[in-house]
């Protein structure tokens, strides 16, 4: 509770100059009353009403500071926060050819590195639409646009390295794709966030293709190349003559087409990053994440309950009381 006009209780110090001449100032002074003899009233015994004698005037003194109170104007305060966020949309491509099964980031491989990083991504985002594309040879989308993070995060967990689709690394069919779900978006931001590990080697649309359609939807690419280049160990599995899966290696040369990815971002006004191990991925995300930041605006609401009515109410019936009872039961005077 708050007091609007706190200097209202200046008006207790005349009170209290009130007080103590209606108390004090009188203390040693008695009342008398000629009377020839005062025998009977010596044998007399004081009533119970005489005890009372000072209940009207306490009546009124309590009724006026209730006035000052009531003129203090007392409020309850009660405040709202009301949030506003402009969302940003994201499409995440994610390759998922066989290469992003090389074990040379933590916790187990590519893959598992960049759906860890990308769960965590999510997990930051306030209010923005986000969808999921992956990608080999062919591309398809596995969410669309949507605020159900949940839904998210149990088909990225569900993400393999495809097998029923072609193999391969199809980058311009897969921007084309992230981009055919943002076209139509009326959101203020749209960005594509393509991972890949490799070259440009499938699919049927050209990278250059899909790079000029996300140019004139005006959708902002930022890419990001993972993994080492140069000769790397991809594992394969197969059985063993007792039906247990055997893990062995086989050699394959790994590259990223940097020059391509550099290209996609710089003239869609993303960037370009390249995450050579999974701390380096958390850190490109976490930049993506400062360089996109949805626009949330905070209100107060604040309103202000007045509570003087009470404290006149009471201050009128206190006063009222010990008027009448002043002039009836209680009367000092004959």
């Amino acid at each position: 509770m708050t007091w609007h006009s706190a200097w209202a209780f200046l008006l207790f110090l005349p009170l209290a100059f009130v007080v103590f001449a209606l108390f004090f100032r009188g203390k040693g002074q008695r009342p008398y009353l000629l009377f020839s003899n005062t025998q009977l009233l010596r044998q007399a015994k004081v009533g119970f009403i005489a005890y009372l004698k000072w209940v009207p005037d306490i009546l009124k003194l309590v009724a006026i500071a209730l006035m000052i109170f009531a003129m203090a104007r007392p409020q309850w305060v009660s405040s709202k926060e009301k949030k506003s966020a402009e969302g940003i949309d994201i499409m995440i491509a994610l390759d998922t050819s066989d290469s992003m099964l090389i074990e040379d980031m933590k916790p187990e491989n590519r893959l598992g590195a960049a759906k860890a990083t990308i769960e965590k991504f999510i997990s930051g985002r306030i209010s923005d639409r986000i969808g999921l594309v992956v990608f080999s040879g062919e591309s398809y989308t596995r969410v669309p646009l949507t605020l159900d993070y949940p839904l998210l995060f149990n088909n990225l967990a569900a993400v393999e390295t495809t097998k029923n689709i072609k193999m391969g690394t199809a980058i311009g069919v897969a921007l084309a794709n992230a981009v055919a779900r943002l076209k139509e978006s009326s959101a203020k931001s749209r960005v594509v966030i393509l991972l890949t590990d490799g070259e440009n080697n499938s699919g049927t649309i050209a990278p250059e293709t899909a790079l000029d359609i996300a140019k004139g939807y005006g959708i902002k690419v930022y890419t990001i190349g993972v993994g080492k280049d140069g000769m790397a160990r991809l594992p394969v599995y197969s059985k063993d003559v007792f039906g247990r899966k055997v893990k062995s290696y086989q050699p394959m040369h790994s590259k990223v087409n940097e020059g391509l990815l550099k290209t996609i971002a710089n003239e869609t006004g993303g960037k370009y990053y390249r995450a050579t191990n999974s701390m380096s991925l958390s850190d490109v995300f976490a930049q993506i994440d400062e360089l996109e930041k949805t626009k949330v605006e905070t209100s107060i609401i604040t309103k202000y309950h007045e509570l003087f009515q009470n404290f006149l109410v009471w201050a009128f019936f206190l006063y009222a009381l010990g008027f009448i009872l002043g002039r009836t039961v209680l009367r000092r005077k004959p």
